[in-house]
């Protein structure tokens, strides 16, 4: 099923919400209102997000819109991958997430990663930097540019303790479980083990 209908929507969504965030004209402003609903519309038609959650998505969304950024922590030990099994859905990803403001990429996911994963992480290497309208993710209200950073672990706490993820694991690249294809998906893991045995191998970008 092609997706331009997304591609669409996001485009409306975002000149709608640039149009809201800087007319002076009252008139301009109900016309960038009625390409909002009408983005919200499109998004709820071949969703099954309902338009109500689509309108509170969008009401949270200010200024001048772009993609957002999601960072995800790479961690090999002994030929196997760091996972973390979300609680939203049950399945697993990579540790991550968004990207909090007043952090860099690094100090992003190394929060993320003891938080999700209990684990105290020194930061690397870049592996990657993927838009996700370009992968093979579910569609998605917005756009996102998806940082993957790998990492080394220092120390691990006990899974018990964590409170953001259901449980944590380490997978072989033959052995991935059911993965949340919103934050990650199995051609991406697959690729990124190319980097544990290639130091030298270049960053993944599209």
């Amino acid at each position: 099923m092609s997706n331009d209908w997304l591609n669409w929507a996001r485009k409306i969504q975002a000149i709608a919400q640039s149009g809201l965030s800087f007319t002076k004209d009252k008139y301009d402003e109900e016309r960038y209102t009625e390409l909002l609903n009408i983005s919200a519309e499109i998004m709820s038609k071949h969703t099954n997000a309902t338009m109500t959650y689509i309108e509170d998505l969008y009401a949270n969304e200010i200024g001048y819109q772009t993609p957002k950024i999601d960072v995800r922590g790479v961690v090999f030990k002994n030929n196997t991958l760091l996972l973390v099994q979300e609680k939203s859905d049950g399945k697993w990803a990579l540790p991550g997430g968004f990207c909090d403001v007043g952090l860099s990429a690094a100090e992003n996911i190394i929060k993320e990663i003891k938080e999700e994963a209990g684990c105290i992480v020194t930061t690397e290497r870049l592996l990657a930097l993927l838009d996700n309208n370009k992968q093979n993710h579910p569609p998605q209200a917005f756009q996102y540019y998806k940082i993957f950073i790998q990492c080394k672990i220092i120390y691990q706490e006990e899974a018990s303790n964590l409170t953001e993820t259901s449980n944590v694991g380490f997978f072989t690249k033959d052995n991935i479980p059911p993965l949340s294809t919103g934050r990650n998906t199995k051609q991406q893991i697959h690729k990124l083990f190319e980097f544990l045995n290639d130091p030298c191998k270049p960053v993944w970008f599209d």
